[in-house]
């Protein structure tokens, strides 16, 4: 009987055990709305209580103890779906069809803009754009740079003919701010500038910027670029905007992927295979890689030269000499030149991570590094125009010239790793950031006149490196469901190296179309800075809201610098209509590049022995004889006003105007050299220190510049019965581009006549980039068919190149290109896309325009006009687009077949 008093209780334990740990079964098919099967679709189950993800068929299972469950599930290319499930001892069958994404920003979470707060897109009170993956994919462009170009009115990036060490890397800008305004981060940390800084007479001249090439676009889940000046928010660099590239991160399915293709020339074969994968771990556990290989041929669109013009350019001059020019180019028109985009080799490796450690903590890394080989092409040099000591053609073979190549070796890597941590409402993180960029540089099949017979054909003249390690705390509370605060602090120690090169390549004039880097220029120098901010976000109420951040930061090299700003929202009209605005200002650190960088040339002059031109150091004797001061940082000004409309769930429209002030810019000087009359205490500075001519790094002017963004969207339109067309338009106009007040002239040099900022540089600096741009794309799904068309508008730009009439201005016409982009999805998982990108083969064309009453005369002269037209195409060479650039690219029609494999 004692026996059984003691059976009872633990028999009733035990059936009570099996009652609460009773399990359910979740069960069911997931499909997409074109009745296609999904797999590798994750399924998570809210509360960190594990997942699954679906089969090959799209079939998923779980295993669950009774109870209800918050139940997400997510697909690359679908919007995410998320369900209230109540799991008894049964099974319970969920199917469940996915949409395809269509950028459906109302409930994605904006991670740039405030730091105490984050929100969506139609929540912010600042513009923000959203750039999807698969928006980067449809662009038929092998890199993210490039594709940016075709998706983003006020980003703009291109090929210069002639590259040098701008072939590794192209200049962009957003709002024609130039490249070191734009604040590039990943995955919200930032990410480290090229070591490169861009010395030609091309847009972005004097400036450097992060390399976007080397970030993979398979890597990409989406991008954020908010289009407000936010150094209060991030520091320097973020005078024209915040560029935030967020990287996959869940792993829904292996995907590889195989792209080719050419230009219509049958030039620019380039291949490109990629793979990205990964795995995930828990509810939230996860990691994300990307593996890439890419190769591009070089193109060429070279014009037909001008005999007389090389002739009195590069020759005699005479009417013998004439004669032979002209039967060289009779034999070869383009003078055997190459203008186009070089040669390039590319292996990118990425990967993104992050790990529960407990409840309340997540690890989180990513790193990636990037190996870059290109080769170049410098102008080839005729016969009648250089000679090779017989270095370059075998004995008694014809000499026929040479063409010197630039090659350039680029590594590239970024790695941070962190941890999130959320304890009573606050949210802490924590994080280590470090980056950089090297470029070492060989020049072949060329030599150095200066040697003779005796020079080499090979030569390695230097190179640059740069990079920063970046330590960062941030710290964030809702206080109330009105009110929240964020407040951190940043750390950051940069380096930048200048790097010899081998003494034949700068002895004398140096190695002939690229010299060296001379030893006593090769320097390594290092600063750092700290930063603190605090940000305030507060809802007035349900329709008014205000965000406040202030600024300090503090550089080893000059000093303090403080800033804030002011932003706020106001919905009207329920939520269909809100008002925003925002002021701040901002500030640039001069780069150690722009501190440091010195490449000046030594040569011989007869009877003047050896002198110096190129660029000089802003720290070195010679830029202390001419009176330039220490740099300092540019301040700015920011203001925007708009709005954005939201009528329906399918319809938005932003309108979006900004003013950005600038005061203290840092430009690249123009060449000072010695004035006309010789007679000027500049000219006995420049006599007396052997100095022919020198350009400096000056905060030499103040610019204002204006315009208006405008983003429409209209998804969701019926096609038939089974197809949705998504519409979007996009657009920039620069209502003004201007210099603000004088130029700021070292006293030496304004006494004299001359200027740090010429005719030349402002074209650049201010209308080198299209008046206006516009994006016009149509997203067609239809059953297992896609369609993507996109057209895109460049406005003018203007340019006043090196050698042009001081009364013309070369500008390029408005033209608009068109893009397609088939894709068809075989099955589940392979899909194949065929890209024609600008289809209707528009190509750059440019006139000189008369600026005044001189110029018309100029136009009149047609022997006037065809020097002028030589000046600026080198004789016809760059018949196309310019040294200086253009608005698009000059290749043309251009062909990409893709095809995606789901392993």
């Amino acid at each position: 009987m004692r026996k059984l008093t003691y059976a009872i209780p633990m028999v009733v334990l035990l059936l009570w055990s099996a009652i609460a740990t009773a399990q359910g079964i979740l069960k069911g098919t997931i499909t997409s709305e074109s009745g296609e099967p999904l797999s590798n679709a994750s399924i998570i189950v809210g509360g960190n209580k594990g997942g699954t993800s679906t089969d090959t068929t799209g079939n998923y299972r779980l295993s669950l103890p009774a109870g209800t469950y918050r139940i997400l599930v997510t697909s690359v290319g679908f919007n995410p779906y998320s369900m209230n499930v109540k799991v008894d001892n049964g099974t319970v069958t969920k199917d469940i069809v996915l949409q395809f994404a269509v950028a459906d920003l109302s409930e994605v979470v904006v991670a740039v803009g405030s730091r105490a707060s984050q929100r969506t897109f139609t929540t912010t009170p600042l513009p923000v754009d959203n750039i999807n993956a698969s928006e980067l994919v449809n662009s038929g462009q092998l890199s993210f740079d490039k594709a940016l170009q075709l998706r983003v009115p006020s980003f703009n990036t291109v090929n210069t003919p002639v590259n040098d060490a701008t072939s590794l890397l192209d200049p962009y800008e957003i709002r024609n701010m130039g490249p070191s305004r734009t604040l590039i981060l990943i995955n919200g940390k930032r990410k480290n500038p090229s070591a490169l800084v861009y010395i030609q007479t091309s847009p972005g001249r004097g400036e450097t910027g992060a390399d976007l090439a080397a970030i993979p676009t398979e890597a990409i889940k989406r991008v954020e670029i908010l289009r407000d000046g936010a150094s209060a928010q991030y520091g320097s660099d973020a005078i024209a905007g915040v560029m935030n590239v967020i990287l996959k991160d869940r792993f829904d399915y292996t995907n590889f992927k195989i792209a080719s293709g050419i230009t219509h020339k049958g030039d620019g074969f380039s291949v490109l295979t990629s793979l990205n994968g990964g795995a995930n771990f828990g509810g939230k556990g996860f990691i994300n890689y990307t593996i890439n290989f890419q190769r591009e041929n070089k193109t060429n669109r070279s014009g037909n030269v001008d005999a007389e013009g090389d002739n009195n350019d590069l020759s005699a001059g005479t009417s013998a000499s004439l004669q032979e020019v002209q039967a060289y180019l009779d034999r070869f028109p383009d003078a055997k030149n190459i203008s186009g985009t070089p040669t390039s080799t590319a292996t990118k490796f990425l990967v993104n991570a992050g790990i529960p450690v407990s409840e309340n903590t997540n690890f989180y890394a990513n790193a990636a590094y990037v190996y870059k080989k290109v080769q170049s092409f410098a102008n080839y040099r005729t016969p009648y125009w250089k000679q090779d000591f017989g270095l370059l053609h075998p004995a008694g073979t014809e000499y026929l010239g040479y063409g010197p190549t630039f090659e350039g070796d680029l590594n590239d890597y970024n790695a941070t790793v962190g941890f999130k941590t959320i304890r009573n409402g606050w949210m802490h993180d924590i994080s280590f950031t470090t980056g950089g960029n090297k470029q070492l540089y060989t020049v072949e099949n060329t030599v150095n006149h200066s040697l003779g017979s005796k020079s080499p054909i090979r030569f390695k003249p230097g190179g640059y490196a740069f990079n920063h390690v970046v330590g960062n705390i941030d710290i964030s509370k809702e206080v109330t469901d009105k009110l929240s605060i964020g407040f951190g602090s940043e750390f950051r120690s940069e380096n930048f190296q200048i790097f010899a090169g081998d003494t034949a390549s700068y002895s004398g004039e140096g190695a002939n179309s690229f010299p060296g880097v001379n030893e006593v220029n090769a320097i390594k120098v290092n600063r750092f800075n700290i930063g603190g901010y605090f940000d305030v976000n507060y809802d007035i109420s349900k329709v008014f809201l205000v965000n406040g951040t202030v600024r300090e930061e503090y550089y080893s090299d000059f000093g303090s610098t403080f800033v804030w700003k002011l932003s706020g929202r106001a919905k009207v009209i329920g939520d269909k209509l809100t008002l925003r605005s925002s002021i701040s200002t901002g500030f640039r650190a001069p780069s150690l590049h722009q501190i440091n960088l010195q490449i000046a040339q030594q040569s011989f002059v007869p009877g003047q022995g050896i002198q110096t031109k190129g660029i000089v150091s802003n720290k070195s004797p010679q830029a202390h004889l001419l009176g330039v001061p220490a740099l300092k940082p540019e301040k700015s000004v920011n203001f925007t006003a708009g709005f954005g409309f939201n009528p329906t769930k399918n319809f938005s429209l932003t309108v979006d105007y900004y003013n950005i002030d600038i005061k203290d810019r840092i430009i690249l000087s123009s060449n000072i050299t010695n004035t006309a009359a010789g007679n000027t205490e500049l000219d006995d500075v420049l006599r007396n220190n052997g100095i022919v001519g020198v350009s400096f790094f000056t905060n030499g002017i103040r610019t204002s510049t204006e315009g208006i963004d405008v983003v429409a969207n209209y998804k969701n339109i019926a096609v038939g019965t089974t197809g949705k067309l998504t519409i979007n338009l996009a657009g920039n106009y620069t209502l003004s581009n201007e210099l603000d007040g004088s130029i700021t002239n070292p006293k030496l040099i304004g006494d004299a006549g001359q200027s740090t900022f010429d005719y030349i540089q402002e074209a650049l600096l201010l209308t080198s980039r299209p008046k206006f741009k516009a994006v016009l794309a149509g997203d067609l799904t239809l059953n297992k068919w896609n369609f993507f068309l996109n057209n895109t508008l460049y406005g003018p730009t203007k340019f006043r190149n090196d050698g042009l009439d001081k009364n013309l201005q070369l500008e390029f016409l408005t033209k608009a290109v068109t893009d397609v982009n088939i894709a068809y999805q075989f099955s589940s998982r392979i899909n194949a896309s065929i890209a024609v990108n600008n289809i209707f083969n528009i190509t750059p064309e440019w006139k000189l325009k008369a600026l005044n009453s001189n110029g018309d005369a100029v136009l009149s002269d047609a022997a006037l006009v065809k020097k002028n037209v030589n000046a600026i195409t080198f004789n016809g060479r760059y018949s196309m687009v310019t040294y200086d650039g253009s608005h698009f690219s000059q290749l043309g029609t251009t062909f990409l077949a893709t095809l995606n494999f789901k392993l």
